[in-house]
């Protein structure tokens, strides 16, 4: 890194340290993120624990070693134009557990944490499977409020654990990444009463829109309540959760962090965003998830987990994970965790293949951003088709 560029970053980072010296909350500073600059964006989307408090996900044991497979041969410049098209931090294609490609861009490096946005929820619904499997949770189809009492008479009385996993909660939601006047801000930037749970503060005031489990309405607080349920059952923190199940037994490289409301044990995690990890483990991860759990589930959680619960429009949503399809508009097995900006882990069985892709797109969302990852992943998917035909 240049001495420059060092500075620019020092800048950016340092000058969001002083704003959270300020009187806003973690929650206020969090929904202005949707308002910084490309540029703040790059500098920060890499140091989140910088900008905000975090907890910890350590990591312990042996690192499981991703050996470098022989390169993919994709057609000239397909990679450095998805790079520089999609303003890309990370691209990395693992198959069969090897190496196949891995680049870096934005001066991020190997060592990076980067943001995995709503990738996060993936995370956390796969968190509740474990909770289910060690016997904190009792089944999917208990209401709610058996966990969550403080809903009870709100418009989540009658709603199961399950619903909420899969957004089919019939509560009025409106998600906007573009205007402050939605509710995944106002979640955040709303002052709960004194001595309340913020989440379940705002969310237990969100009037009934749809009878429980008729449409599928995309909604972070609903994981972020995921996220205060799952410390209510364990009596642990997300991170610490996250450490135990996952990062001390997948052979995870470095420590992840989770974006909280305060340093300690007075600071919860947000279920639905926050975790930022290296591409190499965000790799890791996808590897683990495609291996079914390594025994933190109950044998099949990841077979339905990633299955089409619900259709969404055009898209499919399972656990906290979306079920893809092949160019034909069939459902392949493969899916995909998601997050803003970029974000996006594609998990392919059939081909034993994970493509992990990590950056700063121009905007929150967009159509051209997505067809262009999903003509990426088709790319590499043929270039390992053809490998296979050819032996």
């Amino acid at each position: 890194m240049s001495l420059g560029t060092a500075f620019l970053l020092c800048a950016g980072v340092c000058a969001t340290a002083q704003e959270s010296q300020s009187s806003l909350s973690v929650g206020q500073r969090l929904a202005a993120d949707l308002t910084w600059t490309q540029a703040q964006r790059d500098e920060r989307f890499g140091h989140m624990d910088q900008v905000f408090p975090v907890h910890i996900a350590h990591r312990q044991g042996k690192v499981h070693a991703l050996p470098e497979g022989r390169a993919l041969h994709l057609r000239d410049g397909v990679v450095s134009d998805y790079m520089d098209r999609e303003h890309l931090a990370g691209l990395l294609v693992l198959q069969d557990g090897r190496v196949r490609l891995q680049r870096y861009g934005l001066g991020a490096d190997a060592e990076t944490r980067w943001t995995g946005f709503s990738m996060t929820k993936s995370v956390t619904d796969t968190l509740v499977g474990v909770a289910l499997h060690r016997g904190k949770i009792h089944s999917l189809s208990d209401p709610v409020t058996l966990y969550l009492p403080e809903l009870r008479g709100s418009a989540y009385e009658g709603v199961t654990v399950l619903q909420v996993m899969t957004m089919t909660t019939g509560v009025r939601w409106h998600e906007d990444y573009t205007t402050t006047d939605a509710d995944n801000v106002r979640l955040y930037t709303q002052t709960p009463p004194r001595g309340e749970n913020s989440t379940l503060a705002y969310m237990s005031t969100l009037p009934r829109a749809a009878a429980p489990g008729s449409v599928w309405n995309y909604n972070t607080g609903e994981t972020d309540l995921l996220g205060v349920l799952l410390r209510r059952v364990t009596g642990q923190s997300l991170a610490e959760q996250l450490s135990s199940a996952v990062w001390q037994h997948a052979g995870m490289e470095r420590d992840a962090t989770w974006i909280a409301t305060a340093d300690g044990a007075d600071g919860e995690e947000f279920g639905g965003s926050g975790l930022s990890a290296t591409l190499r483990d965000w790799g890791r991860l996808a590897l683990w998830a495609m291996a079914g759990g390594e025994g933190a589930v109950d044998r099949g959680w990841f077979a339905e987990a990633t299955r089409t619960q619900i259709e969404a429009g055009k898209s499919a949503y399972g656990y906290g994970w979306w079920p893809q399809k092949d160019a034909s508009g069939a459902f392949d097995g493969s899916f995909a965790a998601l997050g803003l900006f970029g974000q996006s882990i594609l998990i392919d069985p059939k081909r034993q293949l994970v493509i992990v892709a990590l950056g700063d797109w121009a905007q929150a969302t967009g159509g051209e951003h997505s067809a262009s990852r999903a003509a990426f992943w088709r790319e590499v998917q043929g270039a390992i088709d053809q490998e296979r035909n050819t032996r």
